[in-house]
């Protein structure tokens, strides 16, 4: 199966800090599952997962 892939960018503190230190300044993530209007993503260094709304998001922001 095709993987699919998002663009995230960090908005809150706590998201800049794991952009820096876990994600390694990597915008791409790897969508593993969608559920209840939440995104299930992983970093593309794998080294950070976490879930967030695409829509509206306190700590992430979906970029094209």
């Amino acid at each position: 199966m095709k993987k699919e892939f998002i663009c995230v960018k960090p908005k809150s503190t706590v998201a800049k800090d794991r952009f820096l230190s876990d994600m390694r300044e990597l915008h791409s993530c790897v969508v593993n599952n969608r559920k209840d209007g939440l995104t299930f993503v992983e970093s593309i260094s794998g080294k950070y997962s976490f879930c967030l709304n695409e829509h509206s998001d306190d700590h992430w922001e979906v970029i094209k």
